[in-house]
């Protein structure tokens, strides 16, 4: 039978979680490493909902790409979520940045998402174990019109809605960074790439990127991350067979457009 040791390895192997950032809590956040797992539910989040629908399948285990303890825990209240994974005996996963930034992570499957090929690294990270590339720089495999291109973006990451520049110029040279990439704009300048794709962008990178000739698409937080959860659900399940995994249907980011 597998433990939560053992899924923790397996992850480990693909994106270690000593490459995290330093303002990072990943790893064996909650729960007994050696407990036994026959059912695991996999979510971006780890919410009210998310437990709740780890009980009715009766995981034990809830792997998550946001950290469910990032700072210091001072008090501990009934309501709080580290309280309920406690109280029903559920452990939780949390690999974070070290997922972002690893070769199989979040950025691989955005960038896999939109086809781009020829991949190289937007920045680098120096994680202490060498350095590791913070968002991709890719190309479209044909040319698009950028409102054709925000379309295409919106289809394939199955947006309800998306914001973006429009600059009437072609896109062929594409940058992604998934979650609050937008503090790497400049890199993007520097790579001269034609469209910058990310889940979160501040006002001021939006003009600098237009002033530089870039096309903005902003695809919110969740949808530029829950992009990996499928291919690690499919990953898991290869490797431990004795093991049920399931991907969250519950963990949105409850966001409705007008």
């Amino acid at each position: 039978m597998a433990k939560v040791s053992d899924i923790f390895e397996l992850i480990d192997s693909f994106a270690p979680f000593e490459s995290a950032m330093d303002f990072d809590n990943v790893g064996i956040l909650v729960g007994d490493k050696n407990a036994e797992v026959k059912r695991c539910l996999v979510a971006l989040d780890v919410t009210n909902s998310v437990i709740n629908e780890a009980k009715l399948l009766k995981a034990t285990l809830i792997i998550s790409h946001h950290s469910v303890i990032f700072n210091a825990i001072k008090t501990l209240s009934i309501n709080s979520i580290p309280y309920a994974l406690a109280q029903n005996e559920i452990s939780v996963i949390c690999a974070h940045t070290n997922l972002d930034m690893a070769p199989f992570g979040v950025n691989t499957c955005l960038a896999k998402a939109l086809s781009l090929r020829n991949l190289k690294a937007l920045s680098y990270y120096d994680s202490g174990q060498g350095a590791l590339p913070m968002g991709l720089v890719g190309e479209l495999e044909r040319d698009f019109w950028d409102a054709d291109f925000a379309e295409f973006v919106k289809f394939r990451l199955n947006c309800a809605g998306i914001r973006y520049t429009n600059l009437n110029k072609t896109i062929r040279k594409v940058a992604v960074c998934s979650g609050a990439g937008g503090n790497l704009i400049d890199e993007a300048i520097g790579q001269n790439v034609d469209a910058f794709v990310t889940g979160e962008i501040k006002h001021h990178e939006i003009l600098s990127a237009v002033k530089n000739g870039i096309c903005v698409v902003d695809v919110g937080h969740f949808k530029s991350e829950d992009i990996v959860i499928a291919p690690l659900v499919e990953k898991l399940s290869e490797r431990f067979k004795n093991v049920e995994f399931f991907k969250s249907k519950t963990c949105t980011d409850t966001v409705e457009y007008i």
